[in-house]
């Protein structure tokens, strides 16, 4: 079923409608969706680079308002809705342990490797940061940050490197986001430990 899922996102991309589309995956993705953006945002941005900047935009707003959206399931519907879409990604452990141990200092963080690696799902931290009340303003800035930095990083990429970048944005980018997102953590934790 994932992978039907998969490849339906990526058809979306050579249609007319694509832009719109992305814009509905970026949405959704920010608060109950399992595909990234990504798996439609880079065949649009190779296929017409000239609108990667652009794509990335519209990606970037898509996302922040599905981040608004999640924050509100995790502040006013927790229980109704936002819980029974974390069982059924199979979040909900995660979900609690971060809840239970995440002050929020690692909230914030958290959105900021989640907008950068998908470290963890950012659907889990825009929920969680809904029921842990993290101010809406701040959120926001952060989510903005994030998530704008993904996409117009990528779009930068593709703009000056093209096809040959494709590659290695989708064989090794994960892994060093994941890197220097593991490596923020770390630093974050020994940071607040040693104070």
């Amino acid at each position: 079923m994932l992978r039907r899922l998969y490849d339906w996102t990526l058809s979306l991309a050579a249609r007319k409608s694509a832009e719109w589309w992305l814009a509905f995956i970026a949405f959704v993705e920010s608060s109950v969706f399992l595909v990234p953006a990504d798996v439609l945002y880079l065949p649009m941005a190779l296929s017409r680079p000239d609108r990667a900047y652009r794509y990335a935009l519209v990606a970037t707003v898509a996302s922040v308002l599905g981040g608004i959206a999640g924050w509100y399931l995790g502040y006013y519907a927790y229980e109704s809705i936002a819980r029974p879409v974390l069982e059924f990604y199979g979040k909900f452990d995660e979900f609690e342990a971060l809840r239970t141990s995440s002050g929020m200092g690692f909230i914030l963080l958290m959105l900021v490797t989640s907008g950068v690696a998908h470290l963890p799902p950012i659907k889990v931290v825009t929920i969680l940061a809904g029921v842990m009340h993290v101010n809406l303003g701040l959120f926001i800035v952060s989510a903005i940050i994030a998530r704008g930095a993904r996409f117009f990083f990528l779009a930068w990429l593709l703009r000056r490197y093209g096809a040959p970048i494709r590659h290695f944005i989708e064989e090794r980018l994960g892994l060093i986001a994941g890197g220097a997102a593991a490596a923020l953590i770390v630093l974050y934790v020994a940071v607040r430990y040693a104070l």
